[in-house]
This record gives C-alpha cells, structure tokens and sequence, in this order.
C-alpha cells in the first residue's frame, strides 16, 4: 500500500481497522508500570497487621501487660468509659479544640501563603517569619502562651493553630511558585482581571500543594493536642492520659493512644478523599 493511500485513510480505532483484522490485540491491558488498581479498603491492611501483631504477641506472652496492655482490656476499658460517659465527653472536648485549631491554621495559612506567593512584597514580608517559626518546635512556645494568655482555651486552640498553619503555608506557598509561567503568560495575552486570574489559574493550580500541607496539618493538629493537653489541662482524651499515668492505669494510656492513632488515620482519609474529589482533572500515580 503506497503512503499516500495510509494518508488518506479515515483514521480509526487499531481494533476497527480492517488492515488488521485477524491479528492478535497485543495493547497493554493494564498499567504495567504503575502501581495497579486502586482497592477501596487496602487503607485499612496496614493497621489490621499492626492490630494483629499487637493480638498475637499479647496471646503468646511475648509483650508484657504491665508494659503494654492486650488488645481486650482496651476494648473492655473502652466499653466501661462509654458507659460511664467519660470517654466521649472528653473525646468531644478534644475535638473542639483540634477542630477550631485546624481552621484557624488552614485559614490563616492559605491567606499568608497566597500573599506571599503573588507579591514579592508580600514574600519578603512573610516567608522570614514563617520560616522562623517553622524552626521554633511548637512545644518551645508553651511556656511564653502560658503566660500570655492562661491555661484556658484560648492557648490550647492557638498552640494548634501554630502547628496547622505552617505546614499548609510551605505546601500552598510551593504550589504557586509551581505554577507553570505559560499559564500565568496565556492569562495575560486573553486579558483576565487580577480576580480572574487569582480564580482561574492561581488556586486550581495551588490546590495540589494545599491538599498535600492539609494532610501534614491535620497530623500537626493532633499532636499539637496531645501536647496541650497533658500540660495543665482539665479535660479531654490528654488529660485523661495524663490522669492514668499518675495512677498507673496503664489500659486508659493505650485505649488514649488509639483514640488519637483512629482519629489520625479518619481524618486522612477524609483529607485524602477530599483531595481526589477536588483534583478530579489530575491524572497521577496516585490514581
């Protein structure tokens, strides 16, 4: 067949095309190089092995009670606290406090990174303190809240919000300087107003880098809880903690242990499913 007869054949799908037919379909069926397709409950293998590990070596007498408690008298404590209502009271206390921290960080580290990623003013401005502040570990700045503001709430909640926004300011921070400068190019030539702009191309473009520092802040405000909570606290799940250790209640510090490890993992899955609602048109490994 003569080249120009390939050209000016209508172009069609391998599998329509009748200079084919007969042959064998050698495409590849699968993404061979990838990392396979996605299973909706393959997040809960890795903390079933560890349970299981845990189960196992509490049966056979390789862990020791008094050092760590088997996996059924945390349940049993579990179920004497809920029915006494001391779990969940504090629980609900403890996720006020790692709610209200959480949106505060989010909120005020999106609007410092998108001033500092759009205004070389703004990033002269900002990122020297973040950056010093990223280096000052949020237990070191305990004692000076302390004194500024009490051991009321209102510490606790910004302690938490010291260790959200950080993360969430580096990663959005990245994800606008990682803007492709052909975007930002076109944006220009087709006249977008500077809302247009911000809208169209800024925050689809920083919303990778945001989804990847919400995973990192929800984990900062978790353990910034933990920390708050064990110092001169009067409520939740720390405190409870902080409670058992003094009497040696060594069950209560692991069942706190695990409340913290389940609320952890929930809330990645959250941000994680978030994420890929939001980034439907991102095609990565990730699937």
């Amino acid at each position: 067949m003569s080249a120009a007869a390939v050209l000016d054949r209508p172009a069609v799908e391998p599998h329509q095309d009748p200079a084919l037919a007969g042959r064998d379909d050698v495409r590849p069926t699968g993404r061979r190089l990838g990392p396979g397709r996605r299973h909706r409950l393959a997040w809960l293998l890795g903390p079933g092995v560890l349970l299981a590990l845990w189960t196992v070596s509490s049966a056979t007498g390789l862990l020791d009670p008094r050092v760590l408690s088997e996996p059924w008298t945390v349940v049993a404590t579990a179920g004497e606290l809920l029915a006494d209502g001391r779990l969940q009271e504090n629980l609900a206390i403890s996720a006020q406090r790692a709610g209200l921290g959480l949106f505060f960080g989010i909120v005020v580290g999106a609007l410092l990174a998108l001033f500092s990623g759009l205004s070389r003013v703004g990033e002269a401005l900002i990122d020297g303190p973040v950056q010093i502040k990223r280096a000052i570990p949020g237990l070191a700045l305990i004692p000076l809240l302390i004194l500024w503001f009490g051991i009321d709430e209102t510490m606790k909640v910004l302690t938490i919000t010291l260790g959200v926004f950080v993360p969430i300011y580096l990663q959005t921070h990245a994800g606008l300087r990682g803007i492709d400068l052909r975007y930002v190019e076109l944006a220009q030539t087709v006249g977008l107003s500077r809302a247009a702009f911000i809208r169209k191309v800024v925050l689809p473009g920083a919303l990778p880098g945001f989804f990847l520092g919400l995973r990192f802040a929800v984990t900062g405000a978790w353990v910034s809880l933990v920390v708050v909570e064990q110092i001169n606290a009067t409520s939740g799940i720390g405190y409870m903690m902080e409670l058992a250790r003094t009497y040696g209640q060594t069950n209560i510090i692991v069942l706190g242990l695990a409340v913290y490890g389940i609320l952890g993992l929930i809330s990645d899955g959250a941000v994680r499913f978030l994420e890929r609602k939001a980034l439907t048109w991102q095609r990565t490994l990730a699937g």
